[in-house]
């Protein structure tokens, strides 16, 4: 497990940076709830109002009033964009860094096999998006305790897991089409996350493109959706499962038969 071990030790400071930021919002997010409490029935008619946007973020099918509902929306967007964005910059830099930083020689003249060196890869960007989830779901059960308010088990257990399930699936199509990537492997990583992210809010906001919700992970993490019936997409989520095996097995695929640069 060296290579796993050494990609580890590279993404220690990402990770810690990524988990600290995201976590400090989503504490932010719910100690905010409070103070904010109740202003939000207001609030609430008024975003029932505004059409398109409620619809797009899918406020029209949850109360913003309650603490499902401000953290459905609130919590669930900083989570959602920020954990994509940190699986989708892992997926894509893991395999494509040792073209572009020029270390592949190095590593390809031990004795490992290509097929070993993209799998301990896979398993340590997954260990990262592990790490960063189990860290900041621990994060958000404590703040809501600590606000004085009834945890609600259930559904945030049940929205983390949609989220971490995003997020690999992210992470493994971005690691799949990094193998056929030589440079900006960071830019167009991001870049993917954040597309997926507006391929659900235009979703949400037309029928006709509603079959985007078959294609984007966010799809199946709407959190408006899951607090409200406090259960998830089976469907969805299975897509997403078969999403992200491909985009490993393309992955491995392709690494061990490609010409590396050195």
């Amino acid at each position: 497990m060296t290579v796993f071990r050494h990609e580890m030790r590279q993404g220690r400071a990402s990770l810690l940076i990524w988990t600290a930021a995201i976590g400090l919002l989503m504490v932010v997010c719910i100690f905010l709830f409070p103070e904010m409490k109740e202003q939000m029935a207001g609030v609430s008619k008024i975003f029932a109002s505004m059409g398109a946007f409620t619809a797009a973020f899918g406020m029209d099918r949850i109360d913003f009033g309650s603490l499902k509902g401000f953290y459905a929306i609130e919590c669930g967007n900083v989570l959602g964009l920020g954990g994509a964005l940190f699986a989708a910059m892992c997926g894509a830099a893991s395999l494509a860094k040792e073209e572009t930083e020029h270390t592949a020689e190095f590593l390809l003249t031990h004795p490992v096999s290509r097929l070993r060196v993209s799998l301990e890869k896979l398993a340590a960007v997954l260990m990262q998006i592990l790490l960063l989830n189990g860290v900041i779901f621990v994060l958000s059960l404590v703040s809501v305790a600590l606000i004085g308010e009834t945890v609600p088990c259930k559904e945030l257990t049940l929205l983390h897991l949609a989220y971490l399930l995003l997020q690999v699936e992210l992470a493994a199509i971005c690691f799949g089409i990094s193998s056929f990537a030589l440079r900006g492997s960071l830019g167009w990583g991001l870049g993917v996350a954040t597309v997926m992210y507006f391929l659900n809010l235009i979703a949400n906001i037309s029928d006709s493109a509603s079959f985007l919700r078959y294609i984007t992970p966010f799809g199946y993490a709407e959190g408006s959706q899951i607090m409200s019936k406090a259960a998830l997409d089976g469907g969805l989520m299975g897509l997403g499962i078969l999403y992200a095996l491909a985009g490993a097995a393309v992955a491995c695929w392709n690494y061990c038969r490609k010409d590396i640069r050195a």
